[in-house]
C-alpha cells in the first residue's frame, strides 16, 4: 500500500431523491452485484431476498448474509456495499428505499415517533434487523414499490414503526469510532466514562480511574457499565480501539504496526490476533477489500 492516499476514493453516490419526494425506493431483480462501495447524505433501508452468500461491508463490519437480508443505515457518509461474495443465486432480489434525514423533522420529537427516533439512534452505526423481525414487515416492504402516493407514505412509517419493535434485537453493525458516531447513553455516568475513553483509547485505561470518575468501587461500576452497554468494559474499549485502528486502515498509509501502537495496543501480534478474532480477518487484508472497493473518480 504504498499509493497515495489521496488517488483513492469512496463513491459518493447521487441519489435520485428529490426534494418533493419522501422517499426513493428501487425493486430490482439480479443475479449479480457490481456496485463499489459508496455512501450518500440519505438514510438507508436495503433488504435483500435470496442472497445467501453475498458479502456486506457496512462501515467496519464484514459479514456474510444469510437467504434475507435487511439493514438500516440513518446516517450519511457511512460506507456500505454489498458484494457477490459466494453467492450462487440466479434471482436475487433486493429492494433499497432511501429517504433524507429532514423526512421526519416534524415526527421526530413527538411521543408516538419515539420508538422510531430510538431506531433511528441506534442506526447510526448501521443496523441488521432479525429474521423475526423481516416476517413482520415482509408484507409491507414487498407491496411497498406499488404503492403510490400518500397510501405509500403510511405504508413505509408502518414498516418502520413495526421494525422498532424488534430495536433491541437488532444488531449494530459498524463500531462508532470508525463511523464517527458520537456516543449516546441514557445514563449520564455511562456517557462521561464513554467520553473519557474517546479521549483517552491510545492511553493506558484503567478500571479504578473510571470507577472514581463516577464515585463507584470498581467491581459494582464493571456490572453497572454491563448492564447499562451490553458490554464488558475490557471489550468496549477493544472494540473503540479496533474501530479507530480500522479508520486508520482505510484513510491512510500508515503501516499496520505504526496503527497498532497509535490506537492504545502495545503488542503488535496481540494487535492482529484480535482485529482478526473480531473483523474475521487480518487488517492487511481489511484494508486491501476496502482499496478492491473503491473506485477513482
Amino acid at each position: 500500500m504504498e499509493k497515495n492516499n489521496n488517488e483513492y476514493h469512496i463513491l459518493r453516490e447521487i441519489t435520485p431523491l428529490s426534494e418533493k419526494d419522501c422517499f426513493y425506493i428501487a425493486d430490482r431483480h439480479k443475479t449479480e452485484f457490481t456496485y463499489p462501495m459508496h455512501c450518500h447524505g440519505e438514510y438507508e433501508l436495503n433488504f435483500i431476498e435470496h442472497g445467501a452468500g453475498l458479502r456486506r461491508i457496512v462501515g467496519d463490519s464484514v459479514e456474510t448474509t444469510k437467504d434475507y437480508d435487511l439493514v438500516l443505515i440513518a446516517t450519511s457518509e457511512l460506507e456500505h456495499v454489498w458484494e457477490q461474495g459466494e453467492c450462487k443465486s440466479e434471482d436475487i432480489r433486493e429492494i433499497t428505499i432511501q429517504f433524507a434525514p429532514h423526512f421526519f423533522d416534524s415526527l421526530i420529537d413527538t411521543n408516538q415517533f419515539d420508538r422510531v427516533r430510538s431506531m433511528l439512534d441506534k442506526a447510526r452505526n448501521g443496523l441488521c434487523f432479525p429474521l423475526d423481525a423481516i416476517m413482520k414487515i415482509y408484507f409491507l416492504i414487498d407491496t411497498l414499490p406499488e404503492a403510490k402516493g400518500f397510501y405509500a407514505v403510511t405504508q413505509f412509517l408502518t414498516m418502520l414503526y413495526e421494525l422498532s419493535f424488534f430495536t433491541d434485537e437488532a444488531r449494530e453493525l459498524s463500531s462508532s469510532s470508525f463511523a464517527k458516531v458520537t456516543q449516546q447513553a441514557n445514563s449520564r455516568r455511562v456517557l462521561k466514562v464513554q467520553q473519557y475513553i474517546s479521549e483517552h483509547y491510545r492511553d493506558e485505561i484503567h478500571l479504578n480511574t473510571l470507577a472514581d470518575m463516577v464515585g463507584m468501587a470498581p467491581t459494582a461500576f464493571s456490572r453497572f457499565f454491563k448492564q447499562r452497554t451490553g458490554k464488558k468494559l475490557s471489550d468496549y474499549i477493544t472494540d473503540i480501539r479496533l474501530g479507530h485502528a480500522a479508520r486508520l486502515l482505510v484513510d491512510t498509509t500508515m503501516s499496520v504496526a505504526e496503527i497498532c501502537y497509535d490506537c492504545g495496543f502495545n503488542n503488535l501480534s496481540n494487535f492482529n490476533r484480535i482485529f482478526k478474532r473480531k473483523k474475521s480477518c487480518p487488517p492487511t487484508e481489511f484494508r486491501e477489500t476496502y482499496f478492491k472497493k473503491k473506485v477513482i473518480i
